[in-house]
């Protein structure tokens, strides 16, 4: 049966109001730290600000609250991710609290939704590569030629097997290294690897996962850094662009400092797009995103409304955002209430609820390994890079000027806040504003 025009009306006035009383809200579930920092070896299109009811979901995830209007799960296509009305999930960010000049990644797994090995792609829960191809209106061809690389700290040693198991489920073409389509070298170019890091290894799977449904045609280069610590992983994306990478994608970010910002001139590769997540701990500046080289790359929560047809997309609570310190306004940005550099330029998904499929088998306690369910800025970084490729001429990207001159081309978000604030820094709003940028992807052309 379909909803009459009133109760559909009345549905979106509920969650209109619902929307903007949990702006400031702040993520969905308690987000636990590893016991340690990480470093220690182990084994369609988006609607932006449309809000429309989806037609029997009792509860919609919105900042900290369930928003009640009405099935125990949210639809997506054929599957459902299923909700705990009582308590919203527990997640784990993978990677911890970094170590003083380390970074951490943004990966962020839900503790309720291990799903098995061995599943077909209807069982398995998660945004799949044809609802963020939906979403974000991605082309269905392109790529061709381009590299995607990868940067993250350590090794993961299954890798290239979780990333066939990946793409084969969801009927993409093989990336092998036999092919020559994925790559895997140290931080100096060679097959000499760092030591494994279960960790660093999720971030990895997230990575190589996220770029494949975005970019199924495009090769994959992975450079691991020996450390955590952000000179080795600035050399690592030095190395990225001299083995040919047409875009690098770092999904990790630390705290913003004189030293780290003193880096800036390091991450100056014209022609070939550095993207960079802005983190996951709320309002804040983060290094690399904060350089002027990069596209920083905000978090968003995207819900879907009507099965394969509309999503909602309103800023991710615990995405980073808001003015740097150290380096200069670029000559690109307009803002008024930040004389220096302002995080963030676009935005995608970044909310582990309901949060992307991945396919990862490093883990210590082998219950963990298979289809997981994850969020962070370690997802919404990926799908950008994955953009930068398929519009293909990133050979004339400096910096992420262009994005500047094309906001008509993205998805304009909000609503939405990662802090307690009346102004666009932290709260999303018509036009630029510091959690989103200037909005999501809406196919490739502000790219």
């Amino acid at each position: 049966m379909h909803a009459t025009a009133s109760t559909t009306l009345r549905r979106t006035a509920i969650l209109v109001i619902a929307a903007v009383l949990s702006a400031c809200a702040g993520n969905a579930g308690a987000i636990l730290p590893t016991s340690s920092a990480s470093g220690a070896g182990q084994p369609g299109k988006a609607t932006g600000g449309a809000i429309v009811s989806p037609i029997g979901a009792r509860a919609i995830p919105i900042g900290a609250r369930a928003i009640p209007i009405g099935a125990r799960a949210i639809p997506i296509g054929a599957r459902a991710i299923p909700i705990n009305f009582t308590s919203l999930p527990k997640l784990l960010s993978v990677c911890g609290v970094p170590l003083v000049g380390n970074a951490s990644c943004g990966a962020i797994r839900r503790l309720d939704a291990v799903a098995g090995l061995d599943l077909t792609a209807a069982l398995i829960p998660g945004y799949q590569p044809a609802d963020l191809q939906m979403a974000y209106n991605i082309p269905s061809g392109g790529g061709a030629g381009q590299t995607i690389a990868v940067v993250v700290a350590m090794n993961d040693p299954n890798a290239e097997s979780d990333l066939a198991v990946y793409r084969s489920t969801f009927g993409e073409p093989a990336c092998t290294s036999a092919s020559g389509c994925l790559r895997i070298v140290g931080q100096n170019g060679t097959s000499a690897l760092p030591r494994s890091d279960e960790g660093w290894g999720q971030e990895l799977s997230i990575d190589l996962d996220v770029a494949s449904a975005v970019c199924p045609q495009c090769r994959l280069l992975v450079v691991e850094a020996n450390t955590p610590d952000i000179d080795d992983l600035t050399a690592s994306v030095s190395t990225a662009v001299r083995l040919g990478a047409t875009v690098v994608s770092n999904s990790y970010s630390t705290p913003e400092t004189a030293t780290v910002a003193a880096q800036d001139p390091l991450w100056n590769h014209p022609g070939v797009p550095i993207v960079a997540g802005a983190g996951d701990n709320g309002y804040g500046v983060g290094w690399p995103a904060s350089s002027s080289h990069v596209t920083a790359v905000g978090g968003t929560t995207l819900l879907p409304v009507l099965a394969d047809t509309f999503f909602l997309e309103l800023a991710w609570g615990k995405t980073g955002s808001g003015c740097s310190a150290f380096i200069g306004k670029p000559s690109y940005q307009k803002d008024a209430l930040c004389r220096h550099r302002t995080v963030n330029d676009v935005a995608a998904i970044a909310d582990p609820v309901p949060g992307v499929s991945v396919y990862d088998t490093y883990f210590a306690n082998p219950k963990d390994a298979g289809w997981n369910v994850y969020g962070g800025t370690s997802v919404s970084t990926p799908i950008v890079a994955g953009m930068y490729a398929l519009a293909g001429d990133g050979a004339t990207v400096a910096d992420a000027a262009r994005i500047y001159a094309n906001p008509g081309a993205l998805n304009n978000i909000i609503l939405g806040s990662n802090a307690l604030c009346l102004t666009y820094l932290c709260t999303s709003g018509l036009g630029y504003s510091g959690p989103t940028g200037l909005g999501s992807p809406n196919g490739v052309g502000a790219f």
